[in-house]
């Protein structure tokens, strides 16, 4: 019981931080690598929100008793649910902490209803969950449930959690693409993809990350939010400019800048700090 106070006094007062942190590489954080440990799952199943087969992969924690807390961890634009594996050592960090880790595919809606298109949102949000907590032993509650992604896959653990209040307790971002609903003609970057994905006027709608983010902490279930992007990134700007939005309107969160680009060395670096973040907010195994 004094844990489940301690998480709740957490839930209810998280502090804004702001810290631009200099690390050089991976090893000035820890030197370590832990040996795997974690069962890989491979599913493949029918999505009646999206009526296609879909396919996800999950790891397993083997060191860890059950029921597990969950982390969605999403993709970017360009990539797919296997692409976390292929291109970090997340099975390898990954075995530290007791989460379920779920990599679902994402296609390139950006995890939002798309104006003109499928309920991608719904999709993750709402279907996966659900499909998860029924496949395997994990915990069916908000505190049990945290959401990640880098690029595409940060805005879209943003856009779920916050446009989800009620299901979900931790949500991370990478380099995330982060002002893409909160400004209108976003056709600028996407073309005609984007109108398709977002409409012309997104501001103020459930893909405005700043809207989501004011109602939910409104209704007094806002997630703890960790934000981070590397000061080369083209998304960087974005990032400074989402995070004094955030400031501004009083809404908690971590906010990190840190050496690196727009690529898998600053995300392999910055992947496993996110795990830890998630194992201090979320529910213990057992």
């Amino acid at each position: 019981m004094p844990h489940r106070k301690a998480l709740a006094a957490r839930q209810e007062s998280p502090a804004i931080i702001y810290r631009s942190i200099r690390t050089t590489s991976l090893d000035a954080e820890s030197p370590a690598f832990h040996s795997v440990a974690m069962a890989q799952c491979e599913m493949r199943w029918f999505s009646q929100t999206l009526q296609m087969r879909v396919q996800t992969t999950v790891l397993i924690p083997d060191d860890f008793p059950p029921p597990y807390s969950t982390l969605y961890l999403l993709h970017g634009l360009s990539d797919d649910h296997l692409t976390w594996i292929r291109m970090t050592r997340l099975e390898s960090y990954a075995s530290a902490f007791p989460l379920l880790i779920v990599m679902p595919m994402g296609f390139r809606g950006f995890y939002t209803d798309n104006d003109a298109g499928p309920a991608y949102a719904q999709y993750i949000g709402q279907e996966l969950v659900t499909k998860i907590e029924r496949t395997f032993p994990a915990r069916p509650d908000r505190i049990s449930r945290g959401l990640g992604g880098n690029s595409m896959g940060g805005y879209g653990a943003l856009r779920i959690a916050l446009g989800f209040p009620d299901r979900f307790a931790s949500a991370h971002s990478h380099s995330g693409a982060l002002m893409g609903g909160s400004r209108n003609a976003p056709a600028s970057r996407l073309g005609e993809e984007g109108v398709r994905i977002f409409g012309n006027s997104p501001i103020g709608a459930a893909h405005d990350l700043l809207h989501l983010a004011e109602n939910a902490k409104a209704a007094g279930r806002l997630c703890h939010l960790r934000l981070d992007c590397g000061v080369d990134d083209f998304l960087f700007a974005d990032n400074q400019e989402f995070h004094a939005r955030l400031a501004a309107m009083n809404v908690a969160h971590d906010y990190l800048e840190n050496p690196g680009n727009h690529d898998w060395g600053y995300w392999d670096q910055q992947i496993r700090p996110a795990l830890k973040f998630h194992t201090q907010v979320l529910a213990p195994p057992g």
